[in-house]
């Protein structure tokens, strides 16, 4: 590969091994492409999380008032509408936080697709035992049979940190042997709490690959071990894609139109892709060409990004060009994307964007202060989305969006931070202030 002849024909990978933040427009954004999912998937994931609720109720109280659907609050933030634009620069329309931030059991978007595929597994063991039927009330998984039967099989997951966290409780929970991989930029605290759920953690003094890779091969020389595959894994994909039916009768309850006259944008953070794709996913599924999605990675981390705009997908690393991946935002430090994702977002995905680390704090403390509402650095990568979107004037004029976006609505999609600890949280608030 010849990295300075890929920077000369493409400035923008020039401009990212420059640590320079870029904003990056998909050019094949809503071309036609055959995907290798549709809405039957959706459905399909959906309707086995709805199978799950009557277990996940009983075993997680917290869960209890939602009847055991996990799901998290879809907020008007206007108080930080107005310190964006100030922080920013100014965007119309109405700002919106999606609080994955604040969801139950693991308190991170990746409760969704990590439990889902742990949920899967576990109901075709017990299937396969015949110890379950599909018409059957799920509660019954939380009891000492089912632990004796998963706690003959093994679960293994390479994580930066929150799927690791989700990976790890809904396995030990359910009675699985559960062993997470975990890189060095993993946080502590996380590391901490997962070997109190009864997890073992094997650390590694290297990247997200590193721990993916060795927990790969771990997993394969184990036929009772499944191995949950951030890079590949269709089920985490689809377990995240769920997320856009949830979101649209949260839409109409915030009297949220969605439609040709009043476009949505969507700004979620980016590591491996699989999280923020599968929502993408999801909703391009539903609201088609009438809703606009954005990934936000670090600057030292753009794997999507650049997997993206060179075409190259997994072919291609941040450290190729020169960066060293290490950044604040923890869950996004990644060095190189999901073959999958990528290949999926070639046609659905509008563009991408960096954010320097430094930013992360200051957005952090803003909406502490303005909205109550705390979540860890990482969550903070879109902020800078809506107002990049704005001043695209160009891509506006081309999507037919230049003269909607008064009515346009903005969701900023939160991925963690409940479950940081207070020291932490207090550490991150003064650094941002």
């Amino acid at each position: 590969m010849d990295i300075k002849k890929l920077m000369v024909s493409n400035p923008v990978v020039a401009d990212m091994s420059a640590y320079k933040e870029v904003f990056w427009l998909n050019p094949g954004a809503g071309e036609p492409a055959s995907l290798p999912f549709g809405m039957d998937d959706i459905n399909d994931a959906e309707a086995r999380l709805a199978r799950f609720a009557p277990y996940i109720a009983k075993a997680f109280p917290e869960t209890a008032r939602s009847a055991g659907i996990i799901e998290s609050p879809l907020k008007e933030i206007p108080k930080m509408k107005s310190d964006l634009c100030r922080m920013t620069g100014n965007f119309d329309g109405r700002l919106f936080l999606k609080c994955d931030s604040h969801l139950p059991i693991s308190g991170s978007i990746k409760a969704r697709g990590g439990i889902y595929e742990v949920l899967k597994l576990a109901e075709k063991i017990a299937i396969d035992h015949g110890m379950l039927t599909a018409d059957d009330d799920y509660s019954k998984l939380d009891s000492n049979e089912f632990h004796r039967l998963f706690s003959q099989y093994s679960v293994a997951v390479g994580s930066t940190g929150n799927l690791g966290l989700s990976i790890g409780i809904i396995s030990a929970k359910l009675g699985f042997k559960v062993t997470v991989h975990m890189s060095a930029d993993a946080r502590q605290w996380k590391k901490d709490l997962l070997r109190s759920k009864g997890a073992v953690v094997v650390e590694y003094p290297d990247d997200y690959q590193k721990a993916v890779a060795e927990g790969r091969r771990e997993a394969a020389s184990d036929p009772m071990c499944h191995f949950v595959d951030d890079e590949g894994s269709q089920d985490l994909f689809l377990g995240y894609s769920v997320a856009a039916k949830r979101l649209l009768p949260q839409l109409a309850d915030a009297d949220v139109t969605v439609d040709s006259r009043h476009p949505l944008f969507v700004y979620l953070p980016c590591g491996v892709g699989g999280a923020p794709g599968g929502v993408a996913f999801g909703l391009k599924q539903l609201l088609g060409e009438n809703v606009h999605i954005f990934f936000a990675e670090p600057t030292h981390a753009p794997c999507m990004t650049l997997g993206l705009a060179t075409g190259l997908h997994d072919a291609i690393a941040v450290r190729d060009i020169g960066l060293d991946g290490i950044t604040d935002a923890d869950g996004l430090a990644v060095g190189r994307p999901s073959k999958l994702v990528g290949t999926i977002m070639e046609t659905l995905l509008d563009g991408c964007y960096t954010i320097d680390d430094s930013k992360l704090y200051p957005f952090l403390a803003a909406l502490a202060d303005r909205e109550k509402i705390y979540i860890e650095p990482s969550a903070c990568a879109s902020f800078t989305g809506p107002a990049l979107v704005t001043s695209a004037s160009q891509y506006l004029e081309s999507k037919g969006l230049a003269d909607k976006m008064a009515a346009a609505t903005h969701i900023l999609w939160a991925t963690g931070g409940s479950m940081v600890p207070d020291n932490e949280m207090k550490l991150y608030y003064e650094r941002g202030k």
